[in-house]
């Protein structure tokens, strides 16, 4: 072979080899694991679902030859990329290879995307499809870092979304519990242990859908938020949540331009609120009447779902909202909703979002069931968290609010509400007036009294200046408007 004068043909062998490595880690578990994957378990492999993630053509790979040539990538695709024009991490386990269990390698990678995060103050997404560490890596890695340690520590600083997207099991099923956001497909499961370990450890025959499906993670145990049908949705709405956040603690705040962003009257608030306190309407169709078009985000949606825990745009400007649902057993706050609002307060809150309490409950859930369950408990944390949000609020009572259920919805004054709002027809005290009433054995003349004494609640309230107006019910987006564009000095 000749040799050029400048010596650049010494390097065509090294560079040969340098492709050839960086081929077998793009070849993941080999043509046909991946044709399998595709065709029997009806998902999309690791590095498409990287390239769907990110904006085209701005995925670069980080670790690309860990694990050799023998443990492609190490079973996790990683890198950096775009997401909605910022710069975003993300790290994807590779089911075709070694059915993407954890090896030394990876865990790593794992430790040093959550370390760029942190370094970088960018969002972090983690897309689980494995089987916990690799039990064959029998030898130790000794005192190194892992990637739990880096999680709980960007909590609050950075937005950290998990999606489940295969089964997923021990340590890296662990990154749900502490990511703001989880995201599973019906066709997932995720555990502590599968149902081979369960049986092994406990003698239970269990399929994993029993162990850990969406029936169980997301209506049962609330360890993942949002369910969808398949990997492209999962990945779609990791995108569209991330739109609503600052791409880390104390940045700039999100703002949208779309058309329908101005004030506007409410009409179809009449028809949809009735005066009449018996007659049960739903929160939904409020929430989509005050924010921008299009833009409502629902978080956990079947977990705790007397109370609603959403993103919106509102006048273009990202906004969180903590709504109580009567079209659901009232409205009262059970111990899943003091959960979901108490976390969705303290991740959300964390980026500096303002805040939007709709109240409209009978006071927290009571009875047995509900004091077994912790009703107290989860209230006060669901009340700790609102009390202790830096965010600026605004709050509104729509219909009702009795005793504690003012409280956690952020309903008392010197809460630091930016703007305290209420519609005409609010009844309001320590306990509904009637049935209260019966309970202390009040006579009929008496508890008729302290009906129409809580009927005119918002009037007596208003003249005392425990709201600081009392809003038509029309103008409920308007009013959240003029609260948004006077606390403009605090948002970044």
């Amino acid at each position: 072979m000749s040799r050029s004068r400048d010596g650049s043909t010494d390097w065509e062998p090294i560079l040969e080899e340098l492709r050839e490595r960086r081929s077998a880690s793009k070849a993941m578990g080999g043509t046909d694991r991946v044709a399998r994957l595709m065709t029997q378990r009806g998902k999309i492999d690791a590095r498409r679902r990287i390239d769907l993630l990110f904006d085209p053509g701005s995925f670069v790979e980080i670790g690309p030859l860990a694990g050799g040539a023998e443990v492609p990538a190490d079973a996790l695709v990683a890198g950096m990329g775009r997401i909605h024009g910022r710069p975003a991490l993300a790290g994807a386990e590779d089911f075709t290879v070694l059915g993407g269990s954890i090896g030394n390698a990876a865990m790593a990678k794992r430790y040093r995307i959550c370390e760029l995060a942190e370094q970088e103050r960018v969002p972090l997404v983690f897309m689980l499809d494995g089987a916990g560490h690799r039990l064959t890596e029998t030898e130790s890695p000794g005192r190194v870092p892992n990637d739990l340690l880096s999680l709980a520590d960007l909590g609050g600083q950075v937005p950290l979304v998990c999606l489940v997207l295969g089964a997923s099991a021990g340590h890296g099923a662990l990154t749900a519990p502490l990511s703001d956001l989880t995201i599973i497909t019906e066709p997932s499961a995720m555990f502590t242990a599968g149902p081979p370990l369960v049986k092994a450890g406990t003698g239970e025959d269990v399929t994993k859908e029993e162990l850990g499906g969406p029936q169980v993670c997301v209506d049962q145990a609330g360890v993942a938020h949002n369910v969808v049908a398949n990997d492209e949705e999962a990945i779609a709405m990791a995108r569209r949540y991330l739109e609503y956040l600052p791409s880390h603690a104390g940045g700039r705040q999100q703002r949208r331009d779309a058309p329908d962003t101005g004030p506007r009257l409410l009409d179809g608030m009449l028809g949809h609120i009735s005066p009449n306190p018996r007659r049960v309407y739903a929160m939904r169709p409020v929430l989509d009447m005050l924010v921008d078009d299009g833009s409502l985000f629902e978080v956990q949606p079947r977990y705790g779902a007397s109370l609603i825990t959403a993103l919106g745009f509102i006048g273009g400007r990202a906004v969180a909202i903590v709504a109580n649902d009567p079209s659901v057993r009232s409205g009262s706050v059970d111990s899943a909703a003091g959960i979901k609002a108490a976390e969705f307060i303290e991740n959300v809150g964390a980026f500096g979002l303002p805040f939007v309490f709709l109240a409209d409950n009978p006071g927290v859930m009571a009875g047995t069931a509900a004091e077994r369950s912790g009703i107290l408990k989860w209230a006060g944390k669901m009340y700790k968290a609102q009390r202790r949000l830096k965010s600026p609020k605004i709050h509104v009572t729509l219909r009702k609010a009795f005793g504690f259920g003012t409280s956690i919805m952020a309903q008392n004054p010197f809460d630091k509400q930016t703007l305290c709002y209420a519609f005409p027809t609010v009844t309001l005290g320590a306990m509904p007036a009637d049935s209260g009433g019966k309970a202390a054995k009040l006579g009929g003349e008496e508890r008729a009294r302290l009906v129409r004494e809580q009927a005119a609640g918002a009037w007596k309230m208003a003249a005392r200046l425990g709201f600081d107006d009392i809003l038509d019910p029309r103008e409920l987006r308007n009013a959240v408007l003029n609260g948004l564009s006077l606390l403009e000095n605090r948002l970044s």
